[in-house]
């Protein structure tokens, strides 16, 4: 295969700085899209950058001026609605342009976190129970679901929505949450069982041939008896995790039950059509059950986050990374 010597890299306008549009010094902190454009110029790739807003014609005209080999897709979100970024990758297939990451039936199935459990637990994958309220409308908890609960938006990813208020203990509080998340988030609830537990992190690279790589886990050391959550602070807030002892690491665990959560990710991989990259999360209960409670599709891939450590674990350093994500999509585009 000969070495692609154009590569468009789709972002968020949002990420891109004022100060410095062609991503060419890289910040303190961590960012997928420095990290990766950078990675890809040190790769000998002749790099083009466009910002995704509300335009889509803004970003077929560019797209056409650039003729891309490849698109390495970083989007999120279009005009500000992330349940759309589908429609990004929509827009690339019937351009006929090969691009990083799941395809619009991978994003749509895992964007919705009811949708996601509905399809997981047709196919007999361990979900949390959960009930669905939508704004306006009165809901009721089935007996079948136990408390405490906990209320996310429906269509959001990255634990946005989610702090210890998260948690609820009776139907009052439920009410309550909800109408918060209503009315900041403007989308449905979902309100799921919580689910004691070790929380764990599995990054699977892969198409036809899947590779799980090696497990992480976020560990949490301070008041172990009530509910903890991966908030939204945990995980983008150091100051945060290091004032309460939060540290992410990897998972020690028996062959055998490495194994197990190996077979389940790669399952829950293939049934949400996630493509090239992606990061299952889930729960192992003191029981030693495991119970999934999302699925990632093109995840962060900042150096030094959770995909990249995963990577370098497995020993497949982060260029080396960027670059197989880019040649899975071209095998794909061929």
């Amino acid at each position: 295969m000969r070495h692609p010597k154009k590569v468009t890299v789709l972002v968020d306008a949002a990420t891109v700085p004022d100060d410095d549009p062609g991503f060419e010094s890289l910040p303190d902190e961590q960012s997928t899209e420095y990290h990766v454009i950078d990675t890809l110029r040190e790769l000998d790739y002749r790099v083009s950058i466009i910002g995704v807003h509300d335009d889509i014609h803004d970003m077929i005209d560019r797209l056409g001026r650039y003729e891309p080999d490849v698109v390495f897709n970083l989007t999120e979100q279009f005009a500000g609605v992330r349940s759309m970024d589908k429609n990004i990758a929509g827009v690339l297939e019937l351009l006929r342009i090969p691009f990083t990451g799941s395809g619009p039936e991978g994003l749509m199935l895992c964007r919705d976190k009811r949708l996601c459990k509905q399809l997981l637990a047709r196919h007999k994958i361990r979900v949390p129970s959960f009930v669905s309220l939508s704004p306006g409308r009165a809901g009721r908890v089935p007996r079948s679901i136990h408390f405490p609960l906990v209320v996310k938006p429906a269509l959001e990813d990255g634990s946005e929505g989610i702090s210890n208020a998260s948690v609820v203990w009776d139907e009052a509080a439920l009410r309550e949450r909800a109408a918060f998340v209503h009315e900041r988030w403007s989308q449905d609830v979902i309100a799921e069982e919580y689910i004691t537990g070790r929380e764990l992190y599995v990054s699977v690279l892969g198409n036809k041939r899947l590779t799980v790589l090696p497990i992480r886990e976020v560990a949490f050391r301070y008041d172990a008896d009530r509910p903890f959550l991966a908030t939204y602070h945990v995980k983008w807030n150091e100051t945060y995790r290091d004032r309460w002892g939060i540290e992410f690491g990897f998972a020690d665990l028996d062959a055998e039950t490495a194994r197990r959560i190996g077979q389940i990710c790669k399952k829950v991989y293939r049934v949400l059509q996630i493509r090239d990259y992606g990061r299952i999360d889930l729960r192992l209960t003191p029981e030693g059950r495991l119970v999934v409670l999302e699925a990632n599709p093109n995840p962060g891939l900042a150096y030094g986050e959770e995909v990249a450590e995963s990577a370098e674990r497995a020993g497949i350093g982060y260029t080396q990374l960027v670059d197989r994500i880019v040649r899975m999509a071209l095998r794909r585009g061929r």
